[in-house]
């Protein structure tokens, strides 16, 4: 093969722009004979590429999926869970804390209310007595 022709090869295959055929030549001429002492550091590269393809792997390879974690999720589900018992229960509490708090301030004004009209009544039949201590007075 002509060496300028190969070193354009060399060229393009290095700029990625080789088709399969061109790349297959280089192949060729770096694995079968004399190479041109300033080409040699790629003999090497391409020599690798044969040696390479020629390997393969004996031993089986097994794939496994793995299962989601079923366990974290069971915790997470429990967890979960509890905090909205947690949360049920204490807004439960809070809303009985406000409801009583409502009837307290309920009968608070229901007995102020009593105690104002009891006030008036009282006032009112003090005045009575003091018309009947003085009709007596007067009668007798």
């Amino acid at each position: 093969m002509e060496l300028a022709n190969i070193e354009k090869l060399l060229e393009k295959y290095l700029n990625a722009e080789t088709s399969l055929q061109e790349e297959a030549t280089l192949k060729s001429y770096f694995t079968e004979g004399p190479v041109a002492p300033h080409l040699q550091e790629y003999q090497s590269l391409f020599s690798y590429f044969t040696i390479s393809k020629a390997e393969s792997f004996s031993k089986p390879m097994r794939f496994t999926t793995q299962k989601p974690k079923g366990k974290r999720l069971r915790w997470f589900s429990i967890a979960a869970s509890l905090a909205l018992l947690v949360s049920v229960y204490a807004s439960s509490e809070i809303y009985k804390q406000r409801k009583l708090e409502q009837q307290y301030a309920q009968i608070s004004n229901a007995l102020t209310l009593l105690s104002i009209n009891l006030k008036k009544g009282e006032n009112a039949i003090a005045k009575v007595q003091t018309y009947e201590t003085t009709i007596n007075k007067i009668l007798k």
